[in-house]
């Protein structure tokens, strides 16, 4: 699997603490392709097995015209094996998803399914969060990417807002939705204004309600929760995330991106540089621990190291009696309720 971190946005949002720059000039973006290829040819023998899965994130992945996308893919096709990529997936905002921008990218043949950062329908709340869309761009992004022929759309919601709708409207059309609680980061524009009270985000009880309000209205709307902040129709779960969930080996492109080998991660600096770290027996075991938990399938014992069994069967306990995980064929697995509290469960059981 690769992954390829796009750094560009039009503006930043007030919550994202993630790297990315304003783009300023179209030749920075060419400049930005060039410098990916380059680095797709020096790392090409990272990843000498066929490409399942393609991941454009960011950023804006968006924000490229369609001619530095071709490039890219382009590329890719000389780089590596790509004969047998079932998913390749395109971050995106509802404003740059014209009709033309959409026939564009489908022209490609490449990218086979859209992430749409909706985040809110409340034009009030998208103000709030410095984004560029209105809540009927949103909805005409989506119909027209349905229309060119993106039959695997994805949208993003965040709840934990000042407003929160009592119902979602999700398009028919729509087969996958992540739904994120709204975080605080240091040092960005958000914490700002919360430390200066012009924000006022709702408490940690209403925050809980809203996300119980998200799966009661997705499942009756035929979505089912695969991962905490994760909901799909039957058949379209990202391949691509599932995988950094099972923990499997991907190749990161592009400032910021991070590498994972199954034994080493590696982290490619904004200034260029790059940095790794080796991880130990106890560091592979807390992150599948981790990432375990956050998924509705949850830990596999057979998986586990057996001289941390005993420490995990002990440290379960407690919560399989307050009926947040549940233990079944030989998985730890979380309820709706577990779910809620995975990252708390997952950081008491590390070693």
């Amino acid at each position: 699997m690769i992954y390829i971190h796009v750094p560009f946005c039009h503006r930043k949002c007030t919550y994202c603490a993630f790297y990315s720059k304003p783009v300023r000039a179209e030749g920075g973006l060419s400049t930005y392709v060039d410098s990916l290829i380059m680095e797709m040819r020096q790392r090409r023998g990272e990843q000498d097995h066929p490409i399942k899965t393609v991941y454009f994130g960011g950023g804006t992945p968006s924000i490229l015209p369609v001619g530095e996308l071709e490039r890219i893919v382009n590329a890719l096709h000389e780089c590596f094996d790509l004969s047998q990529v079932e998913e390749v997936t395109l971050e995106a905002n509802p404003e740059d998803l014209t009709l033309g921008y959409l026939q564009g990218l489908h022209e490609l043949q490449f990218v086979n399914r859209l992430s749409i950062g909706i985040q809110s329908l409340d034009d009030g709340m998208l103000r709030l969060l410095n984004r560029r869309h209105t809540s009927r761009q949103a909805m005409e992004a989506v119909e027209n990417a349905y229309r060119v022929g993106f039959h695997n759309i994805s949208v993003d919601f965040i709840y934990g807002l000042p407003v929160f709708p009592e119902s979602i409207d999700i398009p028919d059309v729509v087969s996958h939705v992540s739904a994120y609680a709204l975080t605080v980061e240091e040092s960005t524009a958000l914490a700002r204004q919360v430390e200066q009270g012009r924000v006022v985000l709702p408490g940690e009880e209403e925050v809980v309600r809203q996300y119980h309000a998200v799966c009661k209205q997705l499942e009756n709307a035929g979505f089912h929760q695969y991962e905490v902040s994760n909901f799909a129709r039957p058949g379209c779960e990202s391949r691509h995330n599932s995988r950094y969930w099972d923990r499997t080996p991907y190749l990161g492109l592009g400032p910021g991106a991070h590498s994972f080998d199954g034994r080493c991660r590696r982290w490619n600096k904004p200034d260029g540089s790059v940095e790794e770290e080796i991880l130990t027996e106890a560091d592979a075991y807390n992150e599948m621990v981790m990432t375990s938990l956050r998924t509705t399938r949850g830990l596999d014992v057979d998986l586990v190291p057996d001289k941390y069994k005993k420490r995990l069967h002990h440290g379960m306990k407690r919560y399989v009696d307050f009926g947040w995980i549940v233990l079944k064929d030989n998985h730890y697995e979380p309820t709706k309720e577990g779910l809620l509290h995975a990252d708390g469960i997952a950081a008491e059981l590390f070693v």
